[in-house]
């Protein structure tokens, strides 16, 4: 049993120190993973690792305290969901009218217009998504390793619990199906 494993079950026997032993051990992995993420966010993006890692964890500290965390690779997919809520939320907000959708943004230090089809993406992707969970839970959580928190196929395999062939397969047809029905909704 690793360290992280640990401490998540002493946070689900109500240890209030656990929390506070699990962060360190987690954190420096969590903002890595949110930095690869962000890298490939469109210019202007204003959100940084370290708040989108706190965002994180403040939404994982809310989860119900009766459910108990089942292992490293259960508080890993609930921080790819969390990660991905987060940006989805963002692109949401940044697409609202109120906020601005719809207009273009200007860069006003070099007067160039910034991307847009950022947040055009994390959107679509995550309309797809949860139709594929409906349809492939297991491989709908691989891909919101991949996709959201931008772990590399091993480590997600290892998160799945399953081998990096078999992870490399279920990437190879979700990303298949993921394509397929992006297109069918456009």
């Amino acid at each position: 049993m690793t360290e992280v494993t640990q401490l998540l079950s002493q946070l689900n026997s109500s240890d209030p120190r656990a929390a506070e032993q699990l962060l360190p051990l987690v954190y420096q992995e969590l903002r890595a993973l949110a930095a690869h993420q962000l890298a490939g966010e469109s210019p202007g993006q204003t959100l940084q690792p370290t708040a989108l890692v706190h965002e994180a964890w403040l939404r994982l500290q809310r989860t119900d305290p009766e459910r108990a965390w089942q292992g490293r690779r259960h508080f890993f997919a609930a921080a790819a969901l969390a990660i991905n809520r987060i940006l989805v939320d963002r692109a949401r907000q940044r697409q609202a009218k109120r906020h601005g959708g719809g207009l273009l943004r200007v860069d006003l230090d070099e007067l160039e217009l910034a991307a847009t089809g950022a947040d055009d993406e994390v959107l679509a992707v995550n309309e797809a998504l949860e139709a594929f969970a409906k349809v492939a839970p297991e491989k709908a959580e691989l891909v919101r390793l991949r996709y959201f928190v931008g772990l590399p196929l091993e480590e997600a395999s290892a998160i799945c619990g399953i081998s990096p062939a078999t992870a490399k397969r279920h990437w190879n047809y979700a990303r298949a199906w993921l394509r397929e029905h992006i297109q069918s909704l456009q």
